[in-house]
This record gives structure tokens, C-alpha cells and sequence, in this order.
């Protein structure tokens, strides 16, 4: 089973907003003008075959690009292959716990997700710390970008070394990091290897652009700290796989890669 631990159905605000520029820049991707069906999504889903894909809000300061009950309402159109990821305002922090609660308990998310870049604050910031308690409470997963940002945005709140001291406040909790980490990826596999909480997703990378060290780990001691991941819809899931065979993983290191690690993370 192939899980994708990192996606979103895109709504027309999100696919819209300036700071994706770059991206669109980079994948030569026109600008859409209609909303994405849930089929489209689930298309390319079956040509990788991907079962199942974690979707996520996107909730930012200026804007909410795409709203809890829109992911809900995605999930409903194909339950069984999408996955609901929650976002919160970390700025209105007992509107966040309480919009934890809800999105876990009455919307069925298996994960929230906040993006330190899009907020411009550390992951050590005060403002994550009851996101971070109501994870715990709720016994879900903090998803969360490490490394440099595609988007228009600073970097430098991306470096993995600052989840360091949040795995060290909150032990409980399960942190899954998204898009590898580079060019501090040493950083992310040193954090993953310190804290048995810690994983690494692989999103926004296809398969030939790992890091030598990444693919050390994964074959290694790592082989259950990461996940696939993809970004869709910045990058196909049949894209993103394209020479997964050519890697070195063997048989056991691959299925925990590709689905078995994300399943146990995210009680599939």
C-alpha cells in the first residue's frame, strides 16, 4: 500500500495566491481558473497507485487558503482514499485548541499541520506550544515544514535543529516534517535519529533529487523515520515515484517507506 503523507486538494484561492509564483514558475504550471475536482485528484492517485493521501488545510495570518470543513468536505467525496489534515490561527490560541478538538473528534483528521514559514515564527515560538499540548491531548500528529520554502516567503524558521528543543518540551508528541530539510537535511536526520517521535517526510522531491544522506538513513537506521510524500498538486504522485525501484531500499525499508511507516503514524 502506497500512502501519500503529504498532499492537498487545492482550492482556487490557494492555487491563486502570489507567493506561489515561484512554483508555478518552476513547473511551468498555468494559473488555473476553475476549481479541481476531487476526481482529478483521485486520478492521479490511481496512476501511481497511491491508496490513500493525507489532504490539508491551509490556514495562514492574512488568509485561509483552504478551511477545515473544505478538506472535510473533500474527504466525504472519497473517504476512503483521502485523509483529513487539520490547520489552525495560532495567533487566537484557545480558538486554535478548540479548532484541534473539533477537527479531530467531530471532522475525523488524523493530523494538524501548521507551517512555521507561512506564520514567519520558529516552531519554538509561544504561539505553537498549545497546539503542540492539544496534539498531545488529542494524540494526533504536528505536521510541519523543514528546510527552505519554495514559496516567496523566508527560510530560515524551516531550520530542522528548532524542533529539537520542541521534541525535547514535548516528548509525547509525534512530529512528522515535510519536504526533506534541505539544504540542513544532516540537521533533520540527526533530530529524527535523537527523538523516536521524529519522522521526515519526503515531499516536494521526486525520488532522483534524495539526498545521498536521506537515502543512507532510509536504508539504514532510518528505515522507519520516513514517509513518501508527494506536495500534489506541485508534484504528480507518478512523478514524485519515477525510479523508486533504482534507490537500494530492500523489500522491507520500501514498504515502510512507501506506506507501512505512515500507516502506524497516522493510525491508518
Amino acid at each position: 500500500m502506497i500512502i501519500d503523507a503529504w498532499a492537498q486538494h487545492p482550492t482556487l484561492r490557494l492555487s491563486r495566491d502570489p507567493m506561489f509564483a515561484s512554483l508555478r514558475r518552476w513547473t511551468k504550471a498555468s494559473l488555473p481558473t476553475e476549481e479541481l475536482p476531487v476526481a482529478v485528484t483521485i486520478a492521479a492517485m490511481d496512476e501511481a497507485r497511491v491508496a490513500k493521501s493525507l489532504i490539508s488545510a491551509w490556514v495562514g495570518p492574512k488568509s485561509v487558503m483552504i478551511s477545515n470543513d473544505e478538506v472535510a468536505g473533500f474527504v466525504a467525496q472519497a473517504p476512503e482514499r483521502l485523509v483529513g489534515v487539520g490547520s489552525v490561527d495560532i495567533a487566537k490560541p484557545m480558538a486554535a485548541v478548540r479548532e484541534i478538538r473539533r477537527c479531530v473528534e467531530d471532522l475525523g483528521f488524523k493530523a494538524i499541520r501548521v507551517l512555521p514559514w507561512l506564520w514567519e515564527l520558529p516552531p519554538t515560538d509561544r504561539r505553537f506550544y498549545p497546539v503542540y499540548t492539544a496534539c498531545c491531548e488529542m494524540d494526533v500528529p504536528f505536521c510541519t515544514q523543514i528546510g527552505h520554502t519554495g514559496p516567496l516567503m523566508p527560510s530560515e524558521v524551516g531550520r530542522p535543529i528548532y524542533l529539537d528543543c520542541v521534541a525535547l518540551d514535548f516528548p509525547e508528541l509525534v512530529v512528522v516534517a515535510g519536504h526533506i530539510g534541505y539544504p540542513w537535511t544532516d540537521e533533520a536526520i540527526a533530530i529524527a535519529t535523537k527523538h523516536e517521535n521524529v519522522y521526515i517526510d519526503t515531499s516536494a522531491y521526486t525520488v532522483n533529487r534524495y539526498p545521498a544522506p536521506l537515502l543512507e538513513f532510509m536504508r539504514g537506521h532510518g528505515r522507519a523515520n520516513v514517509l513518501f510524500g508527494t506536495n500534489y498538486p506541485m508534484i504528480m504522485p507518478a512523478k514524485a515515484l519515477e525510479g523508486i525501484d533504482g534507490i537500494g531500499l530492500d523489500d522491507e525499508a520500501m514498504q515502510l517507506f512507501l506506506g507501512e511507516n505512515a500507516r502506524r503514524v497516522f493510525r491508518l
